[in-house]
């Protein structure tokens, strides 16, 4: 499964990663280009099932970076 790539990703970099790399975390091009092309396609409408799963798993890992930059902000700050 290609998702399974960026959860391996993102284990590897929280595991190891102190705040401030948190903070500037960015996925790798190769990561960016794939959401890219599944978030033009889904505003197309020409998304399969799979590509359908596929981006949903990126929103959720975009939003537990979310979560994880906002907890590292708050460990800088304190």
């Amino acid at each position: 499964m290609i998702t399974s790539k960026i959860y391996e990703e993102l284990a590897v970099f929280l595991a190891e990663a102190a705040p401030t790399q948190i903070m500037a975390y960015k996925p790798s091009a190769d990561t960016q280009q794939r959401y890219d092309l599944l978030v033009d396609r889904k505003k197309a409408g020409t998304l399969n099932t799979e590509e359908t799963s596929e981006l949903e798993h990126y929103f959720m890992l975009e939003h537990i970076f979310r979560l994880a930059k906002i907890r590292a902000a708050m460990r800088l700050e304190s």
